[in-house]
């Protein structure tokens, strides 16, 4: 089966940091480019960040530029998104996903595989 497992989120308090990791099972994540996505309450799921299939080239949304760092390590079959810094507008629930494409963007529809999602909640 083809699967991608979320993990790593939980409850920060503002200006903590978390990783998250996103594991592949089922394929190699070796051709795809991974994107990261998060949707808070009564909000629609948005782009926060994505990285190409050799890992040479990352975009980030403009709400968490210079406080999340993507990365991935294809040896592991794993993505990571690393977030310090994290505000109380960084509450959601963060999903990975998958597209054949070497390039990734921030839509929802581009991509073919997704995990079932890691909740972050930041709060004092």
């Amino acid at each position: 089966q083809l699967q991608l497992v979320e993990s790593g989120g939980g409850l920060v308090q503002p200006g903590g940091s978390l990783r998250l990791s996103c594991a592949a099972s089922g394929f190699t994540l070796d051709y795809v480019a991974i994107g990261w996505f998060r949707q808070a309450p009564g909000k629609e799921r948005e782009g926060v960040s994505c990285i190409s299939s050799s890992g040479g080239s990352t975009n980030y949304a403009d709400s968490v530029k210079g406080r999340f760092t993507i990365s991935r390590d294809n040896a592991k079959n794993t993505v990571y998104l690393q977030m310090n810094s994290l505000k109380p507008d960084d509450t959601g629930a963060y999903y990975c996903a998958a597209t054949p494409k070497h390039y990734c963007s921030g839509y929802p529809r581009e991509y073919d595989y997704w995990g079932r999602g890691t909740q972050v909640t930041v709060s004092s």
